[in-house]
């Protein structure tokens, strides 16, 4: 702690600002940012208050703090947050994270957070320009993972729309039963898609694909979930995944390590869910040991991509596949297996996949940054915050994070 910094209350510093209900904001598209207690909910044509601006959740199991720079709308199962003097918004923002004002709790049968609860609470306070500092410098991380998130967003919609396309509207085929070119085809692609739709098991289907067992064009491992005397969070043995509670946007994130793994998945497997939730889908970055509430699939002709895409388009129907456990919706190994799913020509599996595997390239690139930036970032913040750091200290270091 440097010798400027001073003691003080939450109360001494900020007035938390009840938010007013509205209606009609899940409909809209556009405007102002409506928030309520567990983040952004909506749009409205009129601001609350104006940007930027601090949103504290008032009421709900979850309580998040959210961050807007432009004006925005706040509903009244949350506050937003006014300084009493002269205070970077920034870094106030991430003041409220470090001193966790959003898990404090009065007791009620419902849970909320005070103002009273929260004004008692002590915090050390910076001078202004020491916030803004530490401000920008977490900021910049958090506008890096921004932009990567959208990043892989972006990829993904590309990669799920060709998909789409192909294999589920069958475009090119009915370009070509309609006599027509299809479009954004090279002739050499285009040239392995029939020219007719045939009628099937899953309906119609385009001429010499097939509809086939899942089971007999993916191979699966169903996880099993080793002794938990044998878990570590040290980094021994191999990443384990246990469920989708451990799943990110598109790869999963450590949590804990198996020195005796049973099953495993090899690197760019794709992992799915097989207990409540059912369907949900991550890739795996390197091989690890897989528990019973995952399944890692391939496809038998090693394409991720399209593995990954077709169990996404295909979440209602793996869903609906599962059993009802007697505590929780489950997929067996024999449900999957036996689930019918369309089965294109050898040619064009390989084709899409030469198309999107740049694709998903840059895609886990993004992903893996994601990740090394939020780490970084959670690392940073409490140390900044307290003041066990300072900005000079770590600029070189976030500056080398590529």
């Amino acid at each position: 702690m440097t010798s400027e910094w001073r003691p003080s209350t939450w109360g001494q510093e900020i007035s938390l600002e009840y938010g007013k209900a509205l209606r009609g904001y899940q409909d809209g598209k556009s405007g102002y940012r409506v928030f309520g207690s567990n983040g952004p909910i909506g749009w409205t044509d009129k601001f609350l208050t104006k940007g930027p601006g601090v949103i504290l959740g008032r009421k709900g199991a979850y309580r998040g703090v959210h961050f807007s720079k432009d004006p925005f709308y706040v509903i009244d199962t949350a506050y937003y947050v006014e300084p009493k003097s002269e205070m970077d918004r920034r870094w106030l923002y991430y003041a409220i994270q470090h001193y966790k004002l959003g898990e404090i709790d009065d007791g009620s049968p419902i849970p909320s957070t005070t103002r009273a609860a929260v004004y008692v609470r002590d915090l050390e306070v910076p001078p202004v320009e020491q916030q803004r500092e530490i401000g920008r410098v977490l900021a910049a991380l958090d506008d890096r993972i921004d932009h990567n998130r959208a990043l892989a967003a972006n990829l993904e919609a590309i990669a799920r729309a060709l998909f789409k396309s192909w294999f589920v509207d069958f475009d090119p085929v009915r370009a070509k039963a309609a006599g027509e070119t299809p479009p954004g085809l090279a002739p050499d692609l285009a040239a392995l898609f029939p020219d007719r739709l045939v009628d099937s098991e899953l309906g119609e289907i385009p001429e010499g694909w097939s509809a086939e067992y899942f089971g007999d064009s993916f191979e699966f491992t169903m996880g099993q979930s080793p002794p938990g005397s044998t878990y570590n969070e040290i980094g021994e043995g191999l990443p384990f995944f246990q469920g989708c509670t451990d799943f990110g946007s598109i790869q999963p994130s450590v949590r804990v390590f198996c020195t005796e793994p049973t099953r495993y998945a090899k690197r760019g497997d794709v992992l799915m869910s097989v207990r409540a939730p059912v369907g949900s889908v991550n890739i795996a970055p390197f091989e690890c040991a897989i528990g019973r509430g995952i399944c890692a699939v391939r496809h038998k002709q090693g394409s991720t991509p399209y593995a990954y895409l077709h169990l996404k388009a295909n979440a209602v129907a793996i869903d609906g596949a599962a059993g009802e456990g007697a505590v929780f919706k489950s997929l067996g190994k024999n449900q999957l297996a036996k689930m019918k799913v369309l089965s294109p020509t050898s040619s064009v599996v390989s084709a899409f996949t030469s198309v999107v595997d740049p694709v998903f390239a840059r895609l886990l690139v993004a992903e893996m940054e994601t990740e090394s930036l939020a780490h970084l970032r959670d690392l940073l913040l409490p140390r900044l915050i307290s003041g066990r750091l300072r900005v000079e200290d770590v600029e070189k270091l976030v500056e080398a994070v590529p």
